[in-house]
């Protein structure tokens, strides 16, 4: 059987109760047609970057799937007639991550490097750091503007 990554969308004015009731339903339909759900992660409701049929938030949903493609086919039939799913996706995998996917990993502020200079990997940023980057290609030469001269 092959593996899978599904995420979908579903309307912002359904409650969390509702979303996962929604799980449980593909989860059925896709165990019914001799597959399986792994790990199922409730990314909560989410900002849209556009908005898709008058919602301007939606409520996330990830599954890890193991099935046949025909299980895959029935679930995304039944996700199409349904009216409370925006939008969904499913993509084929070579394997499932471990742990807890991207968007579910908290990322400490301190881990990222700070915008004020505080650059490990290249040291602080002066002005006067810069060597001098001699005469341009083409002969053209900078000259200061005259009426700033």
């Amino acid at each position: 059987m092959a593996l899978y990554e599904h995420v979908f969308l579903a309307r912002q004015d359904m409650s969390s109760q509702q979303v996962d009731a929604l799980v449980e339903q593909y989860k059925g339909v896709l165990e019914a047609n001799g597959g399986k759900v792994g790990r199922v992660e409730n990314w909560g409701l989410k900002s849209l970057t556009y908005r898709i049929n008058k919602n301007r938030k939606a409520h996330y949903a990830l599954m890890d799937i193991e099935a046949p493609g025909a299980a895959i086919h029935e679930m995304e039939r039944q996700m199409r007639i349904n009216e409370d799913v925006l939008r969904y996706m499913t993509v084929a995998v070579e394997a499932h991550e471990e742990g807890p996917s991207a968007m579910m990993q908290k990322r400490d502020r301190d881990d990222r490097p700070r915008r004020d200079g505080d650059r490990p990997d290249r040291g602080p940023r002066r002005d006067g750091d810069r060597p001098d980057r001699g005469p341009r290609e083409g002969g053209f030469e900078r000259r200061p503007r005259e009426d700033r001269a």
